[in-house]
């Protein structure tokens, strides 16, 4: 999760799922920010299945022509998150489990996160099986709320700290 340190217009109040993480680097997806695209536009016989709205959520600047998908309690590859998988799209019985579609994703290099995390800008949390299906709006603040301690204090930190 993005702490109120990080700026960065992509990655600010952001929560990031990373589905892959080797030597070489990491990859995530941003769930919380929702485009305006309607997944109908996009993939319509993935439309019934998708969470929420059913819009397509930014899933990071790398690679924003990529499509992801997510799925719950369906078949895929493994993320390391209990009954969240990565789909394929060409596997029509995903389409009967809930699934969110994620454009593009985040990507760091060799380090780079461990470097980003040692510097402040992002906390580890354990994630949720829900958390990729959940509603984006405020995410950021539930997820550092039910942490607990000075996350969930941070949770309550003024988008404008001259508001304060």
């Amino acid at each position: 999760m993005a702490t109120t340190a990080l700026i960065d217009p992509h990655f600010w109040r952001t929560v990031i799922l990373l589905i892959h993480g080797d030597e070489d680097g990491n990859v995530g997806l941003v769930l919380n920010r929702p485009t305006l695209e309607p997944v109908r536009s996009h993939l319509e016989e993935w439309s019934d299945s998708a969470a929420g709205k059913g819009m397509v959520h930014y899933g990071g600047p790398v690679e924003p022509d990529v499509a992801i998908v997510l799925v719950s309690n369906g078949p895929g590859e493994p993320i390391g998150l209990a009954g969240v998988r990565l789909g394929d799209f060409e596997d029509p019985s995903l389409r009967d489990h809930q699934a969110r579609i994620y454009a593009g994703y985040a990507g760091w290099g060799r380090g780079q996160l461990a470097a980003e995390i040692a510097e402040g800008a992002w906390v580890v949390v354990a994630a949720d099986p829900s958390d990729p299906f959940d509603e984006p709006e405020d995410q950021w603040k539930r997820v550092l709320k039910r942490q607990g301690g000075r996350l969930a204090l941070m949770s309550a930190y003024p988008l404008d700290i001259s508001m304060n």
